[in-house]
């Protein structure tokens, strides 16, 4: 096995290193802080986890240093709460006041969890003799954090062992024994030696065993294979890339922003294939003034060209009606608007969430956009957006997102088989809808952020078939930047995070003959 255990956690707080105590950075002086055996500090009486409760008299409670205090309060929160990590923990930062190392140690505790939630969870409920399920979920929440240290991290195993156990005693105060020996058995043995007792043969269970030894379920696995073919070793890769920290993607809007001043702005890079990509090296996005004066937006450079290519491709006739047929949260529509304005265009926003219509009229503030709050299944069958009135249209159609699993590595143990029928109907429902809105000559493009066959190739053939509008495939490998590998044999596209490094985009064009 390869891959994160190979490597030092790059946020790991000095804390677990040095020779003495250190108050982490961004830590204010009235917090406990760790001393060099990553245990907390004893006797801090105004720490949000430590010391006695001077107004309530209550008897001292055992200190938990704040960037695993924080990981713990944002994992329990997506799976207590049904949260997603993106949303819960920047607060959970910002109301501990952490910064710079040690919220990025929080960050890698958090979200290394939940990618590696599969194995890990396998690999406690061997070490503790009982399925994990049965475990109180206060206390496998804190082992969870715990086995994620010893087995992906560089944290010596003392500090993680008596760091989790802290943990415990604070979330389930009778369980600290239990942890104890369940943290012990886990360290006896590394990852790859976890794996190798507990993954199915390779040569016998292959979907199986890279579940395990990836940590993806195995439908997903399953899904990810057919979509490459079969290759079990691209497969392997694509999953060692989900689980991988994804860099921050952000999009220079044209005519706004040039990507390359951009980059030296922010103290990023230019992208490898979108003309609008720049790559965050560090930091908050959310804190940039380009962001701040929409100059720029978050969004990855896999949604960038798939964007992109819709307003690329070649088109006859009029060029001034475009439509986003799914608009929310609105950062294709933010680059659509932008190219749109460009070129003397205007761009119609549908979306039936009025929670994102709303985010789609502040992201696409001052461009010519006009947002629709409406079902994008009616667009083409009513006066306000009638049959065969636009030049270009996106569906970018909602999907399991197993395409951007390694930002939110929660989806992959949320989504379900039972999921596809009810999204797949909508899909092709949406894309018939599209087919009637453009008009004759006119291109759509039809995005998932899934690369599951029956999400993209069934559904776009499917639809096509039964729409009732006579349609022909565009090859959309001519609309992305030259010289970009491995984009197969066409007429679709298909990007993934370990040829690309984007998310794992799909892409197809339509003509309306």
């Amino acid at each position: 096995m390869t891959g994160p255990t190979d490597r030092p956690a790059r946020s790991e707080p000095r804390s677990d290193q040095g020779t003495g105590p250190r108050r982490p950075s961004g830590e204010r002086p009235d917090r406990p802080y760790a001393d060099r055996g990553g245990r907390p500090a004893r006797g801090d009486d105004r720490g949000p986890r430590g010391g006695t409760d001077r107004r309530g008299g209550r008897p001292p409670r055992p200190a938990v240093d704040l960037p695993r205090h924080a990981a713990y309060e944002a994992v329990a929160a997506v799976h207590r709460d049904d949260a997603y990590a993106n949303l819960v923990l920047p607060a959970i930062l910002r109301d501990l006041g952490l910064f710079g190392r040690d919220a990025a140690f929080a960050t890698e505790l958090t979200y290394g969890t939940l990618r590696h939630l599969g194995t890990l969870d396998a690999i406690l409920s061997d070490a503790a003799g009982r399925d994990v399920q049965r475990i109180d979920p206060p206390v496998r929440d804190a082992l969870r954090i715990g086995a994620y240290q010893l087995l992906h991290t560089r944290v010596p195993a003392h500090a993680a062992v008596s760091s989790t156990v802290d943990l415990v005693r604070s979330v389930g105060p009778g369980a600290t024994g239990f942890a104890n020996a369940v943290l012990r058995e886990v360290a006896g043995r590394d990852a790859d030696a976890w794996v190798a007792k507990l993954a199915p043969p390779v040569e016998t269970d292959p979907i199986g065993h890279l579940a395990v030894a990836y940590s993806h379920p195995q439908w997903i696995v399953r899904a990810f294979s057919e979509a490459l073919g079969g290759d079990l070793g691209e497969t392997t890769r694509l999953l060692i890339e989900d689980n991988e920290r994804p860099p921050v993607h952000l999009c220079a809007r044209p005519g706004l922003a040039d990507p390359v001043e951009l980059a030296d702005e922010v103290g990023g890079v230019p992208g490898a294939f979108s003309p609008y990509a720049v790559y965050l090296g560090g930091g908050a996005p959310g804190d940039l003034a380009a962001l701040a004066e929409g100059r720029a937006h978050v969004q990855d450079e896999g949604s960038q060209l798939v964007a992109d290519a819709l307003a690329a491709a070649p088109l006859d006739g009029p060029d001034g009606r475009w439509l986003d047929l799914c608009a929310g949260p609105g950062g294709k529509a933010g680059l659509l608007g932008a190219l749109a304005a460009q070129r003397g265009a205007r761009l119609t926003a549908v979306e039936v969430s009025e929670h994102r219509a709303r985010l789609v009229s502040q992201a696409t503030r001052g461009l010519p956009v006009t947002v629709v709050h409406t079902d994008g299944r009616t667009v083409g069958a009513g006066e306000k957006l009638p049959e065969g009135y636009f030049d270009r249209v996106l569906v970018d159609a909602p999907c399991t997102g197993l395409g951007s699993l390694r930002r939110r590595p929660e989806s992959r143990w949320r989504r379900q088989p039972s999921d596809l029928p009810p999204l797949t109907r909508l899909q092709r429902e949406l894309l018939a809808a599209a087919l009637k809105a453009v008009r004759p000559g006119g291109l759509v493009a039809y995005v998932t952020c899934s690369p599951h066959t029956v999400e993209t190739h069934v559904t776009v053939t499917e639809s096509a078939r039964r729409s009732g509008v006579p349609v022909d495939f565009v090859d959309a490998r001519p609309l992305l930047p030259a010289g970009m590998p491995g984009l197969g044999d066409g007429p679709t596209v298909q990007l993934w995070p370990h040829r690309h490094g984007t998310d794992a985009m799909f892409l197809a064009v339509l003509r309306r003959t």
